[in-house]
This record gives C-alpha cells, structure tokens and sequence, in this order.
C-alpha cells in the first residue's frame, strides 16, 4: 500500500493589502469604532489581503496551484485528484475544482470540493491520502482557497476584522516512504450555530441570513479543547510523541488561541507557524498558507514531523501528522 507524501506547496495572496488603520478608518464611516491596538491586542492581526471585486475562489486557488506544481518539479497533466476545500465557491455548481481543473488544462481526473469551513484543507488533505492509499490516485492537488470578504457584514465588527482572503495548495503524491503518517477528524453539528453563514439563495431569492455570523467566546472555548484533545489523538494514532513534533501548523483563527493551544499541549512557541499577524483569516486557506510561508523561509525541512489542524464551523476540526 503506496503513502502519500507531500512534495510541493504553494500560496496566493490578493494584491490589495488592508491594514488595521485604513479599516478603522473605512469603519468610522460608518459610526463602527475600532483601532489597530484594538483589533492586535484582541487578535494578533495587522492586516489582511482582500480580494478586489470579481477576484474569484477559483482564480485564488488556480494561482496557488500553479505555485505548488511548480514547487514540486511537476506538471498539471500528471495530476489525476483535485480537491478543494472552500465555503466560498465561484458557483452553486460546476465545482470550484472542476474550474481549476479547466484553468489548469488537467483533464480526466477526479475533482470536487469538500465544505468542512475552516476546518477543510485538513479535511481534503485526509481524503486525498485515502485516495492515495487506495490506490485510487497517484498525484492530488489539495487547495484551501476562500474569498471570505464576500460573506462578510462589514457593520459587524466582531467578525469583519478577523478574515481575510487566500489560497494555499500542496501536491500531495504516492511514495513509498511515509509522509502523511496519521490523520483524524471530527464533527459537532449541535454546535452549528457558534459559527455560520445560514443563508442560501432558493427559487431566485437570497433566504436566511447570508453574512458569517459568529459567538466569539464559545468559539475560542470549543476551539482550545477540541484541537488539544485532537493532537493527543493524532499522536497517539502515529505512534508519536507531542515532544516529537517539529512543527505545528494550525488554524489561523486568533493569535490567543494558537498560544493558548500551545500552552495547553507543552509545545515551544518557536515551533508554532504564526501568519494571522499578515494574513487574518482566511479558512481553509490558512494552514496551507502558513505551511507554505513555513516551507519557503526554511523552517519546515525535510524529514521533519509537522503537525496540520484546523477547526471551524459545522462545528468541525481534525489533525494531520506529515513527515516532510
């Protein structure tokens, strides 16, 4: 039974940069009040890239697959797996990756989306290695792409400080030695409404509330305890230790979070990838960007042991266990 290994990354970020200050200044437009040391001291983020208008998930995603192919020495005819994880697509339907597929020019493999919010590339990175594993695909992409500002209420400063816009990708391939060594995933629908977008659009009409809409507090609760009971599992699976990790990667959510889940797991700061600071967050785009940000500075090298989570909406999270 062949791994699945990653041997490529890549990440896309819209051009337009917004710091803190010109979206206080934009917000005080419009009677919201908020600052940069407000928006740091409560987050950890100092900007954020937002896509301009038209700028799609699926154009997101093309570039960062692009980036990750390259990365990885291949071309996008030896890929038979797209998935991409998005809760922001171009459409109802084609899927977001059936449009990568087409920008692409990589015909005849499968391609589909996976909506598991910020939690997804997690989630797709599981299903691409049971794909592999199976025997079922030899070479995937794995995109985590969103353009969340278009979900976003932007008189609710609660929650249109804290996203921003990406995509991040990797190639993921059949070897035979170990790469993704354990995977696990869960799910909590009795907490859906902690964090949702419940609207849809049905006979022509928007129904519902269309905006995310989020409880800040039950969120960074259910968030700390899930990951940590999470990566204890994980490494359990693996057969390896917290202290064996070289690197953790994790949702790029709040910086109090990702410190308060380092804490809790005995895990060094430094080994923490933190991009919230630049990137906000982006879903199911943050961890692969992270990664990638991580791989292309250095800090992740081969043979090391990293450490994949995400968690969100749905309620949602799970962790993956690499070996570079």
């Amino acid at each position: 039974m062949p791994y699945a290994k990653i041997i490529g990354s890549g990440g896309y970020l819209p051009p337009r940069v917004v710091s803190n200050d010109e979206l206080a200044a934009d917000l005080a437009t419009r009677q919201i009040e908020t600052s940069d040391t407000w928006i740091v001291e409560r987050t950890g983020i100092r900007q954020r890239h937002i896509a301009d208008p038209g700028m799609t998930t699926s154009q997101l995603a093309t570039r960062a697959a692009q980036a990750a192919l390259e990365d990885a020495g291949i071309t996008a005819d030896e890929v038979d797996l797209i998935i991409v994880a998005t809760s922001t697509p171009d459409f109802v339907f084609p899927s977001t990756a059936c449009l990568v597929q087409a920008n692409l020019g990589a015909k005849g493999g499968a391609a589909f989306d996976i909506q598991a919010v910020c939690s997804g590339f997690v989630y797709a990175l599981t299903t691409a290695d049971a794909f592999i594993q199976a025997g079922r695909a030899k070479t995937a992409l794995v995109i985590g792409a969103e353009v969340f500002s278009s979900i976003l209420d932007w008189n609710d400063r609660g929650t249109c400080v804290l996203f921003g816009d990406g995509a991040g990708a990797v190639v993921v391939r059949a070897s035979a030695e170990p790469g993704i060594i354990a995977a696990q995933l869960n799910a909590d629908g009795s907490q859906m409404k902690i964090l949702c977008a419940a609207g849809n659009v049905a006979h022509g009409k928007v129904t519902g509330d269309p905006f995310l809409r989020m409880d800040g507090q039950a969120v960074f609760k259910l968030a700390v305890n899930c990951l940590a009971k999470s990566a204890h599992e994980v490494c359990e699976q693996a057969g390896i230790a917290l202290d064996e990790v070289d690197w953790m990667v994790p949702h790029q959510a709040n910086v109090r979070i990702i410190n308060f889940l380092s804490r809790k797991l005995g895990i060094a700061e430094d080994k923490v990838v933190i991009t919230v600071d630049s990137h906000a967050n982006t879903s199911a785009a943050s961890v692969p960007l992270a990664f990638d940000v991580a791989r292309r500075d250095g800090r992740i090298k081969a043979g090391d042991v990293v450490m994949l989570q995400g968690v969100g909406g749905g309620f949602t999270w799970g962790s993956v266990l690499a070996r570079i």
